[in-house]
């Protein structure tokens, strides 16, 4: 409405004998068009209203509870990546595992393939597939797991009763719409239990696909130090960090794809601080030939 007071300002209204209204438009052609596109980009804006967060979450939520299933068709590969880290943040060791994961009735399983690198001596392997064997004989028998309060859609729905949300905005992430918010720790909201305290000392900001309605990246940090058991027990440092993004892979699933972690905390009285890098890729549909990869016959 702003803008149509301006232009009715500058603009008389056209009649007759008044030629200037038109002269203006017939010397600039170009104007139409451009008023147009911007009043369709502004009613189109308006209409999509960013929905609030608590709905968004449900919405997500729901929609992964729809993907249980589909994500049992299908496998990947995660290597992790653990940096040990010194006072000053230099990193003094470094060690990294490869497995090959799938699930199983909703539980995920990891054969591990590689440690440091190196391929398993044939006695390492043989270990191995009989532990994914009893595991996944284990999973076959026992009831299906839900996700349910797993994942950054679990994390988030922990948090946000512990949080302000603001900045709600509409971005674009890897060429999608995106819905993201910033949020930070309530210092007066009431927790209850470990998780729920901890989300006061959290900040960040979380990112939602808009078409699939679910979590495309999420980052938080502590603003503060959080003590448990008063800090005899454990102390997570201020400037701990998460950071997770999800991508689509196909029918409509998303599945993480990394996760970094830079833990500095103290538990009882050894200090602790460590960087934890985990890569998904190479996701496949799960067949015959890639079980017999993942977990060779008859051995």
């Amino acid at each position: 409405m702003a803008f149509l007071t301006h232009v009715s300002r500058d603009f008389p209204a056209a009649g007759a004998g008044n030629t200037r209204f038109s002269r203006v438009f017939a010397w600039h052609p170009a104007c139409v068009g451009g008023m147009v596109r911007f009043f369709l980009f502004a009613s189109l804006t308006c209409a999509q209203a960013i929905p609030d967060l608590e709905t968004l979450l449900k919405d997500v939520q729901a929609n992964q509870h729809k993907m249980d299933d589909i994500r049992e068709n299908y496998t990947f590969h995660r290597l992790i990546t653990e940096e040990d880290l010194d006072e000053k943040g230099a990193v003094v060791k470094t060690t990294t595992t490869e497995r090959e994961v799938f699930f199983v009735n909703g539980r995920g399983i990891g054969r591990l393939v590689k440690r440091n690198g190196a391929a398993l001596t044939p006695q390492e392997e043989k270990k191995e597939d009989a532990r994914v064997k009893n595991v996944v004989e284990t999973a076959m028998k026992t009831a299906p797991k839900a996700r349910r309060g797993r994942g950054p859609a679990g994390l988030i729905g922990e948090i946000l009763p512990m949080v302000k949300i603001s900045n709600p905005r509409r971005i674009s992430f890897h060429g999608r719409s995106t819905l993201a918010f910033d949020f930070v720790g309530d210092p007066h909201a009431k927790a209850k239990g470990t998780e729920e305290n901890a989300a006061k000392k959290m900040a960040g900001a979380i990112w939602f696909d808009e078409a699939d309605r679910q979590v495309a990246r999420m980052e938080v940090h502590f603003y503060e130090n959080f003590r448990i058991g008063g800090g005899l027990v454990a102390t997570v440092q201020k400037g701990s960090t998460i950071e997770v993004e999800q991508a689509p892979i196909g029918e409509g699933l998303w599945m993480q794809t990394s996760n970094d972690q830079h833990v500095n905390a103290r538990i009882v009285v050894k200090n602790f601080r460590q960087n934890v890098h985990t890569k998904n890729t190479d996701f496949k549909k799960f067949n015959v030939d890639v079980l017999q990869q993942i977990s060779p016959p008859g051995k």
